[in-house]
């Protein structure tokens, strides 16, 4: 998975790992846009460019296996890397496709992952995900998921 710095087109390899203990010390809200430390009894990722110790994005999922979905309970890019000047474009798409790939090995051809946007984030994850309404939530289930694999998951 790659991110793209925005100022130069230079292309970054990144890595999603889960957030460590020690990490949540750096995860303030005015940075992340959520307290984190809500989610740290949760199963919560983070995305970094390979070789810096920087969190450039957060992902905390819930898995649901009687209705093989995994749902994102936060998604979130750092402060710098949020809106049109963003310093690295394709944080949020590579977390959710780490989180869709998760669900494909957990329950193949049923997989789906959800979220529930935060108000107009909703039109956003439609447009460039491919994500559906369902109900009040949006998802993406096998052929949307695939696409994603295609667009971000470049290993």
């Amino acid at each position: 998975m790659i991110v793209i710095d925005t100022a130069t087109g230079k292309i970054h390899e990144v890595e999603i790992e889960p957030v460590e203990t020690g990490d949540y010390q750096s995860l303030t809200k005015r940075r992340y846009f959520f307290n984190w430390m809500d989610e740290k009894d949760k199963e919560v990722y983070k995305l970094k460019i390979i070789g810096t110790s920087g969190i450039i994005g957060l992902v905390s999922i819930e898995r649901i296996p009687k209705e093989w979905r995994i749902h994102i309970r936060l998604l979130t890019v750092s402060k710098e890397n949020k809106g049109n000047d963003k310093k690295y474009e394709n944080i949020a798409g590579n977390l959710i496709t780490f989180v869709s790939k998760i669900a494909v090995r957990e329950y193949a051809e049923l997989a789906c992952v959800s979220l529930k946007p935060k108000g107009v984030l909703a039109q956003h994850y439609i447009d460039k995900f491919g994500m559906n309404i369902t109900g009040k939530t949006l998802s993406v289930e096998i052929s949307e998921i695939l696409n994603l694999i295609n667009t971000y998951d470049h290993d």
